[in-house]
């Protein structure tokens, strides 16, 4: 087994697969592989009820259904390369019927909100001016958190006002930002040399001169939500659905939309159609009802 699992972790190396993503499959499957050897049973001769078993065993421990349906999908992966190297012919996990996982509606913010948030930042130091331009960024282009975290100063065009943006399979996308957004970066620039104390490429350094965290965006969204007094359980993509949502509430078709977003599926951008028709009815609710 050990063999076979390393050898997987090669090919997804080789996928340029995110290190959190191969971990998660990793894992995946050594739970799955515990499980089967309890049944004093095998990689090769599992069957689709053995599936079912681990299903319901999964079940049993609270899990999740987005984390059931990442470990079947795990494991579906993994019985595709155990095919390719000839381990076995059949993948029982094929013909498993993957449970549907329900979407969640995002949390999003007001205009009025996300100006509160973006106003927050004291700029009369440095810090406060990197986190004034790291948010006006993200808000303004949609960012993901790790595409905003992994830019470097020649993915910026103050001329042209855009922002390249690189996903962790390195595609790219052109996003354009708005006027707020360059005069921020501008002033962000104008000290970040006083961060950047290892003479690095990447954008926005923290306050050791390296690279921020995922983490480290985190709390700085999450203490600035404070400061701001918004009373909503945020995350760090927060901003990112709000930019989606807000561009939809103010006329921009969704094809557009999904391409700023940089969604290969329409549908993954659709969500964001769905909070505005919830919004809508809430209103009409509150202006029409005698008691609401």
């Amino acid at each position: 087994m050990d063999g076979l699992l390393l050898g997987y972790e090669e090919t997804l190396e080789k996928k340029h697969m995110s290190k959190n993503t191969m971990d998660a499959y990793v894992r995946d499957i050594t739970r799955f592989y515990n499980f089967i050897k309890d049944r004093e049973e095998n990689l090769e001769n599992v069957e689709v009820v053995s599936i079912m078993a681990y299903v319901q065993y999964l079940q049993k421990e609270g899990r999740a259904i987005s984390s059931i349906v990442r470990n079947i999908v795990s494991l579906r992966n993994f019985y595709k390369y155990l095919m390719l190297k000839g381990v076995l012919n059949e993948n029982p996990v094929l013909y498993y019927q993957i449970p549907k996982v329900e979407h969640k509606v995002p949390k999003i913010l007001t205009i009025e909100e996300v100006d509160k948030l973006l106003e927050a930042p004291n700029l009369d130091t440095n810090k406060g001016i990197r986190d004034k331009a790291m948010l006006e960024v993200m808000y303004a282009a949609g960012m993901k958190v790790m595409e905003l975290l992994s830019l470097t100063i020649y993915d910026i065009d103050l001329k042209l006002s855009y922002v390249r943006c690189r996903s962790l399979k390195e595609e790219e996308r052109i996003v354009p930002i708005g006027s707020v957004a360059v005069k921020y970066l501008k002033n962000y620039l104008n000290i970040r040399h006083k961060l950047n104390i290892y003479n690095l490429d990447v954008l926005f350094l923290n306050l050791r001169g390296v690279q921020m965290s995922r983490q480290g965006f985190w709390k700085i969204v999450k203490y600035y939500a404070k400061e701001a007094n918004i009373d909503k359980n945020i995350n760090a993509f927060t901003l990112r659905h709000s930019f989606a949502v807000h561009l939809l509430q103010n006329g921009a078709d969704i094809k557009s939309v999904q391409e700023l977003l940089g969604h290969k599926e329409l549908s993954a951008t659709q969500i964001y159609s769905s909070v505005i028709k919830r919004n809508k009815i809430a209103q009409v609710y509150k202006k029409s009802h005698p008691r609401a």
